[in-house]
């Protein structure tokens, strides 16, 4: 009989450290059920103007503060829409996911939602398909309308019960051009402190840590500097910017822009080295960043196409373009800018003959179509006098000016070859 209680009582024992061991094994932490809004921080336009021509170009990118969840664990954002604006269960539709804190969203997705709504460039119909004029005999265009967006934040399946953060609803007032018209939106007035900042350092493989090839971020909005930049970890991935070309006591490192407040993307780190420098931490590759003062953010995003050409960059490869040389490890790209129009820093030399020639896609290296000085020339180009025939094997162009960089503007449009 002892036997059997004794056998009895170790199993009861047992049985409670398997509970035990079960519980802890389903532990769930918790966090504040009381979270607050997720806060845009970007202003918004009064009109966004929307056209097939320019939908690879960036329509706005969303900025919000992180909400405080009251535990150490990543938080999964939303960007989503309404048509209606009430964000009802069979009114949402997500535009994208992200666990940063921004999300670029293009023209081409903005005019996709504005036709989803019913917007578009054609003239309006009534139910029989007749066009629609106004007292005045004017054509009536059902073009104009607003577009509601909102930004939910959670923490997925880390906790239970976990709780939703929601931001306030931002309405963007949306105009689809009409065929013939000319999109006259004022762009950036670009009203910043300096003309440009300057970013110089490994990282940043254009430059490197010498002023011969620095990279221009310029003053795009008020307050606002952005363009695309090659970042890199080959060599080192730490890099400064600059407010004075040149100027190496103009430096601005990591801890400058914390303690003034910005927030800054994760791609970026304290180097922790001597001067406190940026250190890019992400996947090399060409990035659009922002440094906007206005906001207080920076921010990182794919790359962006500024303008409506043939091709998203030329490339440049020749022992005319120091950077490149006569090979494909780093062919210099002058992106396109502009309707038809490529342009940005190049740094030329005339050593080695000075040669080089435009090449359309990098992937295909030397398979690539080319185009030659005469091809430019005979296709009716006004070509800068900095330039002129290599008249070697292949008519390469040849640079004949002092070695340097230059703003070299490539003008498919009105036919021009520039350097500035």
């Amino acid at each position: 009989m002892k036997n059997k209680i004794s056998i009895l009582l170790v199993a009861f024992i047992l049985s409670l450290g398997f509970t035990a061991c079960t519980d802890d094994d389903n532990f769930r932490f918790q966090t504040n059920e009381e979270v607050d809004q997720v806060t845009f921080l970007n202003e918004f336009l009064t009109e966004y103007v929307l056209s097939t021509e320019t939908a690879s170009n960036n329509g706005e990118r969303f900025i919000w503060a992180a909400p405080d969840f009251g535990a150490p664990t990543a938080v999964n954002y939303v960007l989503e829409t309404s048509q209606q604006g009430g964000f009802d269960e069979d009114d949402v539709e997500v535009v994208a996911t992200s666990v940063e804190t921004n999300v670029a969203v293009s023209i081409g997705t903005l005019l996709s939602l504005a036709n989803d709504k019913g917007l578009s460039g054609d003239q309006a119909e009534d139910e029989e398909g007749n066009p629609i004029f106004d007292e005045n005999g004017e054509a009536v265009f059902n073009n104009q309308g607003e577009l509601f967006f909102r930004v939910r934040a959670d923490i997925g399946d880390n906790a239970e019960n976990s709780p939703e953060a929601i931001s306030e609803i931002a309405i963007l007032n949306v105009r689809i051009l009409l065929a013939g018209e000319s999109d006259d939106t004022p762009g950036p007035t670009g009203d910043c402190e300096f003309d440009q900042l300057w970013l110089v350092g490994a990282g940043v493989p254009d430059a490197g840590w010498a002023w011969d090839t620095p990279v221009q971020l310029p003053c795009t909005g008020d307050n606002v500097y952005s363009g695309n930049v090659l970042f890199g970890t080959e060599g080192g991935n730490n890099f400064r910017f600059f407010t004075e070309e040149g100027n190496w006591d103009s430096g601005i490192n990591y801890p400058s822009f914390v303690e003034e407040g910005f927030t800054i993307d994760s791609t970026f780190e304290d180097a922790m080295d001597g001067d406190n420098n940026f250190a890019f931490v992400g996947e090399p590759g060409i990035y659009f960043l922002t440094v906007d003062y206005e906001n207080m953010v920076i921010t990182v995003g794919p790359e962006q196409v500024e303008g409506n050409c043939d091709l998203d960059q030329l490339w440049l490869v020749g022992a005319g373009v120091p950077d490149a040389g006569w090979g494909w490890d780093s062919p210099v790209q002058l992106p396109c800018t502009g309707d038809n129009v490529y342009s940005g820093n190049v740094n030329f030399s005339p050593d080695n003959d000075g040669n080089f020639r435009f090449f359309e896609d990098a992937d295909l290296e030397w398979g690539s179509p080319s185009m030659n000085f005469p091809a430019f020339a005979e296709d009716g180009f006004d070509i800068d006098p900095l330039f002129q025939d290599a008249e070697d094997d292949d008519n390469n162009f040849q640079f004949i000016g002092e070695a340097g960089t230059y703003f070299l503007t490539v003008d498919m449009e009105n036919k021009v070859i520039t350097l500035d």
